[in-house]
């Protein structure tokens, strides 16, 4: 048994710990759950996560393996034996009137099975020799001088240095004065979370700012690196009036200065006296004590029975008031849970107070900590409703997640926020209780959460209102270059200067923020313009490593975060047939990229182009085709149109009265197909290479993603029928897919030929199982072998009652004669005039069949039978009618040459 007593920057805590550390488990109890989560850090570092575990009334993180125990002393477990060591931290606070008894209690029972210590100050060893006879005393010099510096004002406050206050109001009157003073200050206060303590601290840590604010919470273990700690008061509200603080109480929170061997200051601040001219100071006495860490000795502690009867509410409430046997002892004044016990026993809620496991629950109830600060009278109606909850078993898990989804609201300001914290640490707290409340540990876990947001969202408002990044910053850098200073990309695009923003990056192009005054962003901007280029190689060298699968190919350009890097521009002139490589042209965005930087990102670009660009191979095969001296002209100028066309062609653009047909076989080895009414390259029609012409600009009219067999009526937008696709009545149909069925129907025409050759014209049957397969309706299927020739005779319809099986349609194959007339034909001329390769295949369903031949195939091209019967002329070509329909552009538009867009590769 072991007191370590001395004052405060004597290493007592890190002697602790090293201690406990050294056994095989251990419990430790501290004032404050900021400083036990500190501890708890410290120690999980050295041990791990499993062994390690964190008990306070809000928060219990307690791993299954967990060996050492860090808790507040009113969550320390009240058992002796269970742990090797044991050690209760700042045990003078037993002399506390409101948590003296709790200090008291765990100084007299707590004990380790190997090791038990207890920390404090010097003043605690009178009571350590009276109530533990056989413990052995050590006393621990301080490490470092303390030593008094005076008055000061507070515009002339050094730097790392903390101004401590007593009141809320009189945080913030000194956190606002040094935010337009000094450009900013953190704040500490005992009500904020410990995730809200521990980024203010973290601020003032890092040299963010340079000045803290706080409360006497400071004194209680905070381990901070202060040169100086300056008094904004020298009294304080301990609950039941206003007092000076004692020596101990002063040299408690002046000893934060200095830390180890760095020496340190304490003083008071000039202006903040009592109204009457006179300046707040130390007197004589107080600045020895302080100085010499010599004080009067504890005389008593306080003292409640830890262990009361719960047989009825009365018995208890008297055990609790009932006076210690110890003459060191003292009965502790009446604390808040014994006053909120008190005042309901008077009411009528003490009636359903009954038994003994009653009477305990409703004392566990009743010592529910008064997180909000309310007073006992408004606190024990909270209780009250609490156990008119509890009373009937555990509070439902609906219930409690409603309170918390009330608190779970980042809005307000610095107070507003701070309440919110209060009455969600208070739901934590009912959330840890093993049998309060169903689903305890998923409440728990949302009350922490809920917290954390609240506890992140009070640390913005604090920094907004007490802390000037920018006059802050442009303080440490008077005097200095300003390309010294840290210029940092942040993950979500922002040019950052030791934090500060000062502008942001979309892509390659940066933009100020707009936020930034005159007078604080000329030394920020300066820094910025000078780190930019080497910020931009970085991102570009990134982006070939890493972020090449965020590049897209659109409008013609090489994009990235919806920004252009380089426009897409092919050399060469339309109809030449002579087509380069795709050449790019680096935005504006890249204007302050180093130019070896540049060169690499520019290689990558192209490296990467050329890849995307793979898809049309085929339409490169027809460029160098087009360049192909013994392809001869007309296979050459059919390939040139083809590719102006961008793979699709009717039939009746492509000039093929002056193609020889010994070149057609050359031009089906390049991928060329000869369809009934479109000429196509098959591969051009598959997704990739008709996204890829579209997004190059290449092809500007609509594109269907998928490449679908047949879309459906409405799926384009009117007039705009995709690329690669034909009308079939009141749906489009893919060309080559259309082609598939084309040729289906010459088959079955063929064989009916070959065996009746002396017949002309004799009907055939057509299946329309393939076209229905591929998605047409049967009525649009016969409207598609309308437009190229066939002609369909309806067979009647079964009489009524009869049965079998229906006949089969009669199909023949009429195209249009040469000499033949179309009387829509003019009108069609004049509305289309000017646009070649248009949908023709409708209309002409109406007036007989297309006008140029059927087929390049010897069997079809040229067989041209007599007229079907009359009775079948009624009936065979009316069902094949369409409605008439707005000229609309289903095929390439003819452009000036090949590759009317593509400059080079593909663009004419």
């Amino acid at each position: 048994m072991r007191a370590v007593l001395g004052p405060t920057n004597t290493g007592k805590t890190h002697l602790a710990i090293e201690r406990m550390c050294g056994h095989s488990s251990g419990m430790m109890g501290f004032p404050l759950r900021l400083l036990a989560r500190e501890v708890y850090d410290r120690v999980r570092a050295i041990k791990g996560d499993k062994q390690v575990a964190l008990i306070t009334g809000e928060e219990r993180i307690e791993p299954p393996e967990a060996r050492y125990f860090l808790c507040t002393a009113e969550a320390m477990p009240r058992t002796a034996g269970q742990h090797a060591f044991v050690a209760l931290d700042e045990a003078q606070l037993g002399a506390d009137p409101e948590r003296g008894h709790i200090f008291t209690d765990r100084l007299l029972h707590a004990r380790g099975r190997e090791e038990t210590m207890i920390l404090g100050s010097a003043t605690l060893e009178p009571m350590v020799k009276a109530l533990i006879p056989g413990a052995e005393i050590t006393s621990r010099p301080r490490f470092s001088t303390l030593s008094h510096a005076g008055v000061c004002k507070l515009s002339r406050l050094p730097k790392r240095s903390a101004v401590v206050a007593f009141s809320v109001e009189q945080v913030y009157a000194m956190a606002e004065a040094l935010r337009r003073f000094r450009g900013g200050a953190a704040v500490v206060m005992g009500a904020l979370s410990p995730e809200t303590r521990n980024k203010q601290v973290a601020m003032f840590q890092s040299g963010e700012v340079d000045y803290i604010v706080a409360t006497d919470a400071i004194g209680m273990g905070l381990n901070l690196d202060l040169d100086h700690v300056a008094f904004a008061a020298l009294a304080k509200f301990d609950g039941h009036r206003k007092r000076r603080l004692t020596p101990s109480e002063m040299a408690q929170i002046a000893g934060r200065a200095g830390r180890h061997q760095r020496d340190g200051t304490f003083g008071t601040l000039s202006g903040t006296g009592k109204g009457d001219g006179e300046p707040l100071a130390f007197t004589d006495e107080e600045v020895y004590a302080i100085e010499e860490h010599k004080f009067a000795p504890l005389t008593h502690l306080f003292w409640r029975d830890a262990t009361p009867r719960f047989d009825s509410l009365a018995k208890l409430i008297a055990d609790l008031e009932s006076r210690p046997a110890h003459p060191a002892l003292k009965a502790a004044p009446e604390a808040i849970d014994l006053a909120v016990l008190r005042r309901l026993a008077a009411d009528p809620v003490a009636d359903t107070v009954r038994g003994p496991g009653n009477v305990r629950r409703f004392w566990e109830v009743c010592s529910l900590p008064d997180f909000r600060n309310v007073g006992v009278e408004q606190h024990a109606r909270f209780i009250a409703r609490l156990w008119d909850d509890l009373r009937g078993g555990y509070i439902g898990a609906d219930f409690i997640a409603a309170r918390i989804a009330e608190l779970d609201r980042m809005q307000g300001d610095i107070d507003t926020l701070q309440g919110r914290i209060a009455a969600i640490r208070a739901y934590a707290y009912i959330c840890q209780r093993p049998d309060w409340v169903l689903a305890r540990d998923e409440m728990a876990a949302r009350a922490r959460a809920v917290e954390a947001k609240l506890s992140d969202a009070l640390h913005a408002r604090l920094t907004e209102r007490f802390v000037n990044r920018r006059t802050t910053l442009l303080m440490k850098s008077l005097g200095q270059d300003a390309s010294a200073l840290p210029v940092t990309l942040e993950p979500d695009g922002h040019v950052t200067v030791e934090g500060e923003s000062i502008g942001r990056l979309d892509g390659f192009r940066f933009q100020v923020d707009p936020d930034a005054g005159v007078a604080d962003r000329r030394m920020l901007l300066a820094a910025g313009e000078k780190a930019l280029p080497a910020i931009l190689a970085s991102r570009a060298e990134w982006l070939l490593a890493e972020g090449v699968g965020e590049l897209e190919i659109s409008g013609g350009a090489i994009r990235w975060q919806n920004r252009a890097l380089a426009e897409i521009t092919f050399p060469g002139h339309p109809g030449s047939g002579n087509f380069g490589t795709p050449r790019l042209t680096l935005s504006r965005d890249l204007a302050l990229l180093p130019e070896a930087a540049k060169a690499k990102l520019e290689a990558g670009l192209a490296a990467w182009l050329d890849k995307q660009l793979e898809p049309l191979e085929p339409l490169r095969k027809l460029a160098e085709a087009a360049r192909d001296p013994e392809a001869g002209s007309q296979a050459r100028a059919l390939v040139i149109t083809l590719i102006e066309a961008r793979g699709v062609i009717s039939r009746e653009d492509a000039g093929l009265e002056n193609l020889p047909k010994e070149m057609r076989p050359y031009l089906r080895k390049l991928g060329i197909t000869f369809g009934a009414l479109d000429i196509f390259d098959a591969p051009l029609l598959k997704p990739a290479p008709r996204r890829l012409l579209h997004a190059l600009g290449l092809d500007t009219r609509a594109v269907q993603d998928a490449m679908l067999p047949v879309l459906a009526e409405g799926s384009w937008a009117k007039g705009r029928l995709p690329a690669g696709y034909r009308y079939a009545g009141s749906q489009a149909i893919r060309v080559d897919l259309a082609e598939k069925i084309f040729r289906a129907a010459f088959d079955a025409r063929s064989l009916v030929t070959a065996a009746h050759p002396k017949e002309r014209n004799r009907p055939f049957r057509v299946d329309l199982a393939l076209a229905v397969s591929v998605g047409l309706e049967a009525e649009n299927a016969r409207r598609l072998l309308g437009s190229a020739g066939f002609r369909v005779e309806r067979a009647r319809a079964l009489a009524e009652g009869a049965q079998g099986a229906p006949a089969p349609d009669r199909w023949y194959w009429r195209p249009r004669r040469p000499g033949e007339k179309d009387e829509r034909r003019g009108e069609r001329k004049d509305t289309r005039s000017g646009q070649r390769g248009q949908p023709r295949g409708e209309p002409r369903a109406k007036s007989g069949g297309p006008r140029g031949k059927g087929s390049d195939d010897p069997k079809r091209g040229g067989q041209r039978g007599p007229r079907p019967p009359r009775d079948g002329d009624k009936r065979g070509p009316r069902s094949a009618q369409t409605p008439s329909r707005p000229p609309v552009d289903t095929g390439p538009a003819r452009a000036g040459g090949a590759f009317d867009k593509l400059a080079d590769l593909l663009k004419g």
